[in-house]
């Protein structure tokens, strides 16, 4: 054979092979790998969403906390009501109510972050008067905590061991472990 036709044919299969496109097998496989990478990356995608919605009851319960605990520093009780403690924080959102409740002495007193949705978690927050032995007065003492399970459930004083609302404690107060976790 001649070397010209011999070039000519290499140069033809090679034009020919350019000119070929994907074939269903592949476009399969690359379809397949991403719905795969979706699987796995959307759970977390949209965990995200109620990540961020949860970062502002962390907050807000953490403020009215210590709100309160300014608040008792120049007062004999605590604050009754989120309004007296002069914060600027709304007692409802769209995803969380937050309440305070004091006891009749106002000696603790107790923060609900609420969650309105079943996919987000509730906090709660407390501040009682510790009077450790050997100590020459109380301090204001707090604590958030969050929920161990999402869902729409009020948080309880009970979330919180050695809250009092009536009378000065001798003990550090901290989340019960059992229905909250402590909050770093």
């Amino acid at each position: 054979m001649k070397t010209e036709l011999k070039y000519k044919l290499l140069l033809h299969f090679n034009q020919k092979r350019g000119q070929e496109g994907f074939t269903l097998i592949e476009l399969l496989v690359v379809i397949i790998i991403i719905g795969i990478l979706a699987a796995i990356a959307l759970p977390s995608f949209l965990n995200q969403a109620a990540k961020a919605r949860q970062s502002e009851a962390r907050n807000y319960v953490g403020s009215i906390v210590r709100a309160q605990q300014a608040y008792r520093l120049d007062n004999p009780q605590f604050a009754s009501t989120i309004d007296l403690l002069g914060v600027g924080l709304r007692t409802q959102t769209k995803f969380y109510k937050y309440t305070v409740s004091t006891g009749e002495n106002k000696s603790g007193t107790f923060v609900g972050g609420e969650s309105l949705d079943t996919a987000l978690k509730s906090y709660a927050g407390g501040v009682q008067m510790v009077q450790k032995s050997g100590a020459p007065e109380a301090s204001a003492q707090g604590v958030v905590c969050e929920a161990k399970t999402a869902g729409a459930t009020a948080p309880q004083p009970s979330w919180i061991t050695t809250i009092n609302a009536n009378a000065t404690v001798n003990d550090d107060i901290k989340c019960d472990g059992n229905n909250s976790v402590p909050l770093g």
